[in-house]
């Protein structure tokens, strides 16, 4: 039985990257006896796959990993063991059961959305709403990426599904967080803060991910975008 597991990530934990998250959560099934399925082979390893990974220093109120267990009494049971052994920062908000022909967390990927607050105060900007405004209805948006083997010319506007501002001086987002079109939010405030001509280093702003979402379009020009946690079904 493939099971989705949504969780957040917040306070001291958000300092924690994606391969020691895995380590915790292998151990922590491990603690709270779920009986998950082990791949066969010589080195057998629990069957485990994660969403988008988290960068390091952001928080989340939508991280998702999936599960294939071999027997449960309910997803409420799972849901409640598994937060036994948590830690602080780190709790299991659902657990739903997949249907047969769902594809994984990580390839069911599609967008997530994001809110970006100045942790000491408001953004430096005057007329901020305007000035997002204006960088959003540009026609295109640039981006330079620097990997390690090239250097990637993106057009950032073609990722950005929703930019605007909320209460209380957040600026929110929605963007492309597929393997082949991701667009991080870090790299949307930088050239908004080029276009508005402030430097904002990113450690001044706290980024949350609110929610990873899947794709339910039938065809490439339509989008219906829904939670990764509402495919499954709770029993």
């Amino acid at each position: 039985m493939k099971i989705r597991i949504k969780f957040a990530k917040y306070g001291t934990m958000k300092f924690i990257g994606h391969l020691d998250m895995m380590r915790f959560f292998q151990k922590a099934i491990r603690r709270a006896d779920i009986d998950i399925k082990y791949s066969e082979g010589f080195s057998p390893h629990q069957i485990m796959s994660f969403a988008a990974p988290l960068g390091v220093g952001i928080e989340s109120y939508g991280e998702y990993m999936d599960i294939e267990v071999l027997s449960m009494a309910s997803t409420q049971e799972v849901k409640d063991t598994l937060n036994q052994v948590m830690v602080e920062g780190v709790e299991v908000l659902s657990v739903t059961i997949l249907p047969e022909h769902v594809r994984n967390a990580m390839a069911s990927v599609a967008a997530a959305a994001y809110s970006i607050r100045m942790k000491d105060g408001r953004f430096p900007i005057n007329d901020l709403e305007k000035k997002l405004q204006d960088f959003y209805n540009q026609n295109t948006i640039p981006y330079t990426k620097e990997t390690k083997k090239s250097t990637v010319e993106l057009d950032l506007k073609q990722g950005i599904y929703e930019l605007r501002m909320e209460p209380d001086d957040v600026i929110y987002m929605l963007v492309n967080a597929s393997s082949s079109g991701n667009i991080k939010p870090t790299m949307v405030l930088e050239k908004f803060c080029d276009f508005a001509g402030v430097e904002i280093p990113n450690e001044a702003c706290q980024i949350t991910r609110l929610e990873t979402y899947t794709d339910l379009a039938e065809n490439e020009e339509e989008q219906k975008f829904i939670p990764l946690a509402e495919v499954g079904t709770v029993a």
